[in-house]
C-alpha cells in the first residue's frame, strides 16, 4: 500500500533537476508519499513537492540557473560561497518563487533532512518536529557542500551537507519503519565513487572537525555500500529505483539552462514510463 511506502532522495548538485522532473510527474498525478527523506539538491526538491507548487522547482532549478546570483564564480570570490545561499534560501522563497509554508506544513507526509554534524561526521535528522518553522534552516544546512560553502549553526551544532554522511538514507527510512521505499538516484546505473585524492586540503580546510574528515574520507565506501544495499533491495523486492536511463551531461555546477531543462524532462519522461510499474509494486508488495 501507498501509506507503507518511503520515498528516498539523493542529493547531487545541479543533477538535482532529475529528481525535480521525476517530482512533477508524481506532483501532477497526486502520488504522495506518508514519508519522505532527502539530502540536499533531493531535500531542496522535496520541498516544493510537498508544498504542491507545480513548477515550482523547473522554476528555482532550470530558470535561475543562469542567473550569477544562483551559481557563479562571482559568488565564490565575494562570499566564498560558489552557490548564492542567500539568494537561494532566502530571497527566492520569500520575494521571487514565494515558498507555500501552510500547504506544505498541513500535508500530513513526514519529511526528513538529511545533515552532517562537522565535528562527529555523523549524519543528523531532523523531522517536522525538529525543524518545526526552521525547515529553510534545514535545508541550507544540507546542501552546504564542503569548500563551497559555509558551515551552518543550528541547534547546538555546525552542519554541512547531508551527502557526505549518508549520500542516499534509505537506511534512515527504513530504521523509522519503512521497510519498502521508492529511491530517486542522480546518476547512472554502475555509478561508483572513486577515493578522493585531496585529503590534505581537507585537513587544511577543517583542522579543527576531525570527524567531517573522516567522514569525507570514507564519503565513497559509504556511497557504493549503499548502492549494493539499494541493488539488493531491488532484486529482493524492497526498493524500487527510479534513475537517469540515459547518460547525464549536467555535473553538480552545471549553469546550462538547456542541458537542466534536457535533464528535468528526463526525470519526468521516466517517471511517467515507470509510474504503472510503480504503482503495482507498491500495491503487490505489502510488507
Amino acid at each position: 500500500m501507498l501509506d507503507e511506502t518511503g520515498l528516498v532522495l539523493e542529493g547531487g548538485g545541479m543533477r538535482g533537476v532529475y529528481t525535480a522532473g521525476v517530482l512533477e510527474f508524481f506532483l501532477e498525478n497526486e502520488i504522495f508519499f506518508p514519508y519522505v527523506i532527502g539530502v540536499s539538491a533531493g531535500a531542496c526538491n522535496a520541498a516544493s513537492y510537498l508544498s504542491g507548487q507545480r513548477g515550482r522547482n523547473k522554476t528555482v532549478t532550470v530558470e535561475y540557473a543562469g542567473d550569477p546570483r544562483y551559481i557563479s564564480w562571482r559568488n565564490y570570490f565575494r562570499n566564498r560561497q560558489f552557490f548564492g545561499m542567500d539568494f537561494i534560501f532566502d530571497e527566492i522563497p520569500s520575494k521571487h518563487v514565494p515558498y507555500n509554508y501552510n500547504a506544505f506544513y498541513e500535508r500530513p507526509s513526514e519529511f526528513v533532512v538529511g545533515t552532517t554534524d562537522c565535528h562527529t561526521g555523523e549524519p543528523v535528522y531532523f523531522g517536522k518536529k525538529d525543524y518545526k518553522n526552521d525547515l529553510l534552516t534545514v535545508l541550507r544546512a544540507s546542501s552546504s557542500l564542503p569548500f563551497l560553502a559555509p558551515e551552518i549553526p543550528y541547534q547546538n551544532r555546525m552542519l554541512l551537507d547531508g551527502g557526505i554522511s549518508d549520500p542516499i538514507p534509505v537506511k534512515k527510512a527504513i530504521e523509522d519503519g519503512f521497510k519498502k521505499n521508492v529511491v530517486i538516484l542522480t546518476r547512472n546505473e554502475g555509478y561508483l565513487k572513486k577515493p578522493s585524492r585531496f585529503h590534505f586540503l581537507v585537513n587544511r580546510k577543517y583542522p579543527l572537525y576531525t570527524g567531517l574528515q573522516k567522514s569525507l574520507r570514507q564519503r565513497y565506501s559509504i556511497y557504493n555500500e549503499t548502492m549494493a544495499f539499494l541493488e539488493e533491495g531491488n532484486k529482493k523486492g524492497s526498493v524500487f529505483l527510479i534513475r537517469p536511463s540515459l547518460p547525464l551531461k549536467v555535473g553538480r555546477m552545471e549553469r546550462d539552462p538547456k542541458k537542466l531543462e534536457e535533464l528535468y524532462y528526463q526525470g519526468y519522461v521516466d517517471a511517467e514510463k515507470s509510474a504503472e510499474k510503480m504503482l503495482k509494486w507498491i500495491n503487490n508488495h505489502s510488507m
